[in-house]
Parts: C-alpha cells; structure tokens; sequence
C-alpha cells in the first residue's frame, strides 16, 4: 500500500469535487459521500503505518518541470512522522465529519460544508505526503485557503466574516517568512528535496548565521499556522465558523501544520542553537500567556481556542529544547482530548443553545452521555495521571529539565496547574450547580455521541504507546534509521517529575472544585473581580486594540497616502496627458469638417506660408 499512498488525499478531494457538481441533488445526503471518502482514506492510512513500522522510508517522485540544469520534481513520500500524522488527520476528520451529520442537520448549506470538509481534509494529507519544500508550500497554502472557507462558512454573519479574513491575512504573514526561507534554502543548496537539504546542512555547506535565518523564517510560518505569539489573535476568533470545524482546526490539522513544519524541518533547527532557543521560549511564553487568558474567559468555545494555543505553546516548548519525541507525542495526544472536548462543547451549545458558560450549569444529570466524555477530555488535558495527556506532558516535562532549561521547566509546570484549574472551572460551572438555562430533554443524537465515544477511549488510551513502564515505542517509531534525527527516542528524568506534574495538576483541579462547587474560596482569590488584572486578562492583553491601533491604523494611513497619490497625483498626470491628446484630437477633427471652401482656404494657406518660408530662407529672392 506504501507505492499508492498518493491516493489518500486524492479520495477526500474526488468527495469535495463531486460534492461540488451534485451537492444540490443530493443533499443532505452528501454527508454519507463525505464520510465514506475520509473513512477509506483513514483505512488506507492505518495500513500505510502497519506497513511503515518494518519498512525503510518509501519516496516516489516525477520530474514536474525543468529550469536550467535543475530538475523540480512532485510526489510522495512515507516517512515515520508522516505516516503517524495520516493517520491522525484522518480519523479526527472522519469522526468530525460523522459528528457534522447530527451538529448541522438542517442547515441550507449542508452540501457545501461537507465540500469544504473534502477539501480541506486533502489539502492537510497532502501537506504530510509532500517530500520537499515546494510542493509542502502549495499544500500549505491550500489548507489555509481550506480554514478561511470553513471559519467564514456562515459568511452572512459579520464576525464569522471578519474571522476569516483575520485567519487569512495572519497566517499569510507567517507564510511570507517561510517563502523567503524556501527561496533562501533552494538559493544555498540547489534542492527542495528535504534529504538534498540535510545532506548539504551535515556537509557544512550553509553557515552559521544562514541557517539560523532560514530557520527563523520556517518557524515564522509556523508561527502563523499553529497561533504562537505574536500571530495568535486570529485563533480564538476562528470560533466564529461551525464547532465542528473549531474541532478539525484546533485538534488536527491546520494548528498542527505548524507543529510538523517545525518537525519535518528539525534538522535545520538542530543545527541552531539560537534557533532552537527561539522556539523553545516564544513557545513557553504562549503556553502560559494563554493559560492566563482561559483563566477568566466566559465563552465555552474560547476557553478551548485558548486551551488549544496553550497547548501548541507547550509543543514548540518540547521540539525547542530538543524534546522532538515529546513534541510529536504531544501533538498526537492532543489531538484526541481537545477535539474531544470541542466535540462535547458542541453537544452542550446544540442542546442549550448558548456559548456563556455562566448560564449553564446541573448539565451532569441532563447529558448522560456528553458529560463523562467531557470529563474524560478535562481529565487528560489536565493531565491526570494514567490518563494521555499526563504521559505526554511528562516527556514535555523530562525534555526540558534534561536540557538544562529549568525556567521553562518551570513555566511549563505552572501551566500544567493553570491549566488543570481553568479546564475544571469549565466543567464545574457547566455539569453541576442548578440549572441556568432550559435544557432539552434527551441526549444529542448517536451521529453525534459516536465520534466522542471513540476520542474518550483515544483520549485514555494513546498515552500508552509512549511510557516510562511499557517502553518508547513511539520514539523508537520516529527515529530509527533516520540518519538526520540526532534525538534520544526517550529522555529520562528524575521520578519526581512525573510526582510533582501530577501534584501540579490535580492542585489546580482541587482549587476548582473549592471555589466553583463547595465555594469555600471566594472567586477572587486568584484574580479579583473588576481589578487591573482581571479587565487585562479579559480584554486578551489588549492585543487586538494594541494591533489596530499600530499596525492597523499605520497600514490604514499608508493606504490613505497612497491612495491620495494615485488619485491626485499619478490620476492628475494621467488627466493632463489624456486631456492635451483629446483637445488636440477634438482640434484635428473640428479641421475634417467636410467642406470644400474650407479645405481650399487651408492649402492655399499653407502654400503662402512654404512660400514665405522659402523666400525667407534664400530662395527666389536671393
């Protein structure tokens, strides 16, 4: 199956395209096209692993165009990384897309939101597949061409609108840095071939202060896509589209395209330590400056998105001090738990119908079913011991203490119990108390239950593919025969770790549970109500305003400016030039009149002046 992987992202784009042509006809049952499509391709994906995991890397490739004496090519390629990443887009798009059936029954648009689904599901597994630089920057940009038609799906909302836009132009910014990191690449080394880049990067044939460039500028696009500070606005805004696209975006694909830029590149940021000292701290820094956001938001959705570049944070944390391992773990388990918990998010707003987590509440005996599953998902993200997400953050954890890097260590830890404290504050304002809001009666419907069914027991369960007990099978997986991965497949640290991250985060649940349930801690023990700090952390930093009024109002100046030029200045050379030909044009036409008399009186004239000019000038006279 490896040789005919290519067709793993070509059978959810054949489902957009025929989508596209007989949506209409069909209806709602499109939904039925679009899922099969995605399911076989996960099944296509699950054997590709089975295959790869005894198998060398597999890479097909064909000569797409020629310039000079380099030949460019296209194809595929299988790698350990790549193929686990298969496997994950495409489960958590097939259980997303299963979940939309339910979620948006009803909606007008049904067809085309499964189209966008199709479409975007291939513009990720065709990202992973590509096996250089180039063809990973076409896929790159189709998938965020992918996230703007999904946020701004309800387009006739004006936030929905004005999120896809935000969405789109941000990640382009990141995007430049990686254009200009792929030109300066192909500039150095002749190639985009990942391997031919390596091969010239181990020979010594870049320097120094080179490398860290490009690898700057690579981690600047994924900056942009995966929403680490400073290009992280756009995130919690992308809300604004359907909660199963906030699932799809914020679990699996478009936010983890950054996470395997940074990845699938690792050997370029290897051999920069100033490099890898950037990711690791604007990492770190993400990671609790969105914790402290998530801290005193009220809207279910945002609370996650902020949950989500936390997350990231902690992910650009690991691979930036060497925890490579530990990062992909992460973004595996990841996956699981928070399109789990957005699924579940989904399933609370169909039943109630409001976003504001201060008019739910009792939601525990209401939703049977959805409320365990959102446990399952705060459990693990807060890292709960046995459960996925503890396993995956301890290596984040060892990863960093290993490396010498104790500060973030340290950060790293304090997020763990910010939050385990505002993934509980959640759960306990919405599942117990007395009911705020009229709940309807039953459960959501099975399409819906299905897919968080199956991430609940992910969620449990992927953690145990990575352990300090059971063995590192999953680094073992990444690195082995990979001669440019210079990385330990586990990172041993002291026991004590594991003991305090779990004293960490049970800490902050404790503390939840206290002021939300039993309330013998006043809510403004940690932030008081009203004060600086809480109107800060309300307003996100005020980083939008603090955007609109630098960068917003200086490009809206220039604009202006420019504007003004083109209208006054190039328009006003533009009118004199024209105006001087059509006066001269109306001039000459006014002379064509028709008329005998006239033409006569015009060459008698001008054979008096040749005259006169010819006497002048020495003729007959002299």
């Amino acid at each position: 199956m490896m040789e005919n992987a290519w067709l793993i992202p070509l059978i959810p784009l054949f489902s957009s395209v025929i989508l596209l042509i007989f949506g209409k006809q069909l209806r709602e049952s499109a939904a039925y096209i679009g899922i099969l499509a995605v399911l076989v391709s996960f099944i296509c994906s699950v054997i590709v692993l089975v295959e790869r995991i005894d198998a060398p890397t597999y890479k097909q490739e064909i000569v797409w165009l020629v310039t000079g004496e380099v030949n460019i090519t296209a194809g595929f390629e299988v790698t350990a990384l790549n193929t686990l990443l298969l496997v994950m887009v495409s489960l958590v798009s097939c259980l997303v897309q299963i979940y939309s059936k339910g979620y948006m029954e009803g909606e007008k648009r049904f067809s085309i939101f499964y189209t966008y689904l199709g479409f975007f599901t291939f513009a990720m597994l065709g990202l992973v597949l590509s096996p250089n630089l180039l063809q990973l920057y076409f896929f790159w940009e189709l998938v965020g061409l992918g996230s703007f038609l999904l946020i701004g799906f309800y387009f006739y909302k004006k936030e929905a609108k004005e999120a896809a836009k935000k969405a789109f132009i941000m990640t382009r910014i990141g995007d430049l840095g990686l254009l200009i990191a792929i030109i300066l690449l192909f500039w150095k080394t002749g190639s985009f071939d990942f391997q031919e880049i390596f091969s010239s990067i181990g020979a010594g044939e870049i320097s120094g202060g080179m490398l860290t460039l490009i690898a700057l500028l690579l981690f600047a696009g994924a900056v942009g896509k995966s929403g680490q500070f400073p290009l992280h606005s756009w995130l919690p805004d992308a809300m604004e589209g359907p909660t199963p696209v906030s699932a799809l975006i914020h679990a699996a694909t478009m936010v983890a395209a950054g996470v395997y830029l940074v990845a699938v590149t690792f050997p370029i940021f290897s051999a920069s330590s100033t490099a890898m000292e950037t990711v690791a701290v604007i990492g770190g820094f993400t990671a609790i400056f969105a914790a402290s956001i998530a801290l005193v938001q009220k809207d279910i959705k945002r609370i996650l998105a902020y949950s989500t570049i936390s997350q990231l944070g902690y992910m650009m944390l690991a691979l930036g001090t060497a925890g490579y391992t530990a990062g992909i773990f992460h973004l595996l388990t990841h996956a699981f738990f928070k399109a789990l918990l957005f699924l579940a998010a989904g399933s609370i707003i169909h039943a109630i119908h409001t976003q504001d987590i201060y008019k739910m509440g009792g939601l525990w005996k209401k939703m049977r079913l959805t409320s365990p599953l959102f446990l399952i998902g705060a459990l693990s993200i807060s890292g709960v011991p046995l459960l996925s997400g503890f396993f995956s953050k301890d290596e984040i954890l060892v990863s960093a203490w290993v490396n010498g890097n104790f500060l973030l260590f340290w950060i790293a830890m304090i997020t763990a119990f910010l939050t385990s404290f505002y993934v509980f504050r959640l759960f306990f304002l919405i599942f117990t108390g007395q009911p705020k809001t009229e709940v309807v009666s039953k459960e959501s419907p099975f399409s819906m239950v299905l897919p968080m069914g199956i991430l609940g027991i992910l969620a449990v369960c992927s953690g145990y593919i990575q352990t300090p007990w059971f063995g590192s099978y999953l680094g073992e997986f990444l690195v082995k025969g990979n001669k440019f991965l210079l990385v330990p497949a586990h990172s041993e640290g002291p026991a004590w770790i594991m003991a305090a991250a779990a004293v960490f985060s049970l800490s902050g649940i404790l503390l939840a549970y206290l002021i939300y349930v039993k309330q013998t801690i006043s809510r403004n023990f940690l932030i008081k109500e009203g004060s600086f700090i809480n109107t800060t952390l309300i307003n996100k930093y005020f980083i939008d305003e603090t955007y609109y009024f630098t960068v917003g109002k200086t490009v809206k100046g220039l604009a202006l400016f420019c504007s003004y030029i083109e209208r006054f200045v190039i328009g006003g050379f533009e009118w004199a030039v024209t105006g001087t030909i059509r006066s001269l044009g109306s001039a000459g036409a006014r002379l064509q009149s028709g008329q005998v008399q006239v033409y006569g009186v015009a060459v008698f004239a001008g054979l008096a002046v040749l005259v006169i000019i010819y006497a002048l000038t020495g003729g007959l006279i002299r």
